[in-house]
């Protein structure tokens, strides 16, 4: 499988070869979505926490004698009846988390990056070289790439300047092609995809 490099200015003179182990592979939506689901489970935090009527300070003290007052019996303030008493059903820390085999975690990668090139939303260019962060420089070098709306780029390795640039675009997302995630991949309409990023991305997923 073969695919263009386009330049910044928008031109293409040369093709690149493709694995097709990795932009070729069938898609499996059943697998995409476990794993994505299990991504976005895995970046909950899951701290919420409540007090039980144990966990709640005070409540020692029998509030008033058990017979005699014409209210009813109550042993402690801090029942769950009372204002300022602990919950019944409290919430408390857990790990949402999900097991996903490495296997299938790359597996999903593979399906997603094959579906977006059936797609023609994988842009291939050079590697862009910025001398300073300038955010309207990068405008103009995804507008000459001719991507638009929500875009992940994805270089080999950070670049400050690619960096810096790219965050006062608000549709705009950078990555380094080892924090590739399957949420970014099918969240974003373009993948733009640095020469240099293909191939750790090929290397990474063979």
């Amino acid at each position: 499988m073969e695919h263009a490099v386009v330049k910044i200015d928008g031109s293409t003179d040369r093709k690149v070869s493709l694995a097709d182990a990795v932009f070729g592979a069938e898609y499996k939506e059943p697998l995409v979505h476990q794993v994505v689901c299990a991504y976005l489970a895995g970046a909950r935090s899951g701290t919420s926490a409540q007090k039980n009527r144990s966990a709640v300070s005070g409540g020692g003290a029998k509030p008033w004698r058990q017979k005699g007052t014409g209210r009813a019996r109550a042993g402690t303030s801090r029942s769950p009846l009372w204002r300022k008493g602990g919950r019944a059903f409290p919430s408390s820390t857990r790990s949402y988390s999900q097991k996903v085999n490495r296997k299938m975690y790359r597996a999903a990668i593979r399906s997603i990056l094959s579906e977006l090139m059936r797609q023609e939303r994988l842009v291939i260019c050079d590697d862009i070289q910025l001398s300073e962060p300038k955010t309207a420089k990068m405008a103009d070098a995804l507008g000459g790439l001719g991507v638009t709306g929500r875009t992940l780029l994805v270089t080999a390795e950070y670049d400050a300047n690619v960096a810096l640039s790219a965050r006062n675009l608000v549709s705009v997302e950078t990555l380094e092609a080892s924090q590739l995630d399957p949420v970014s991949l099918v969240g974003s309409e373009h993948i733009v995809f640095t020469e240099g990023a293909l191939r750790k991305v090929e290397e990474a997923l063979q």
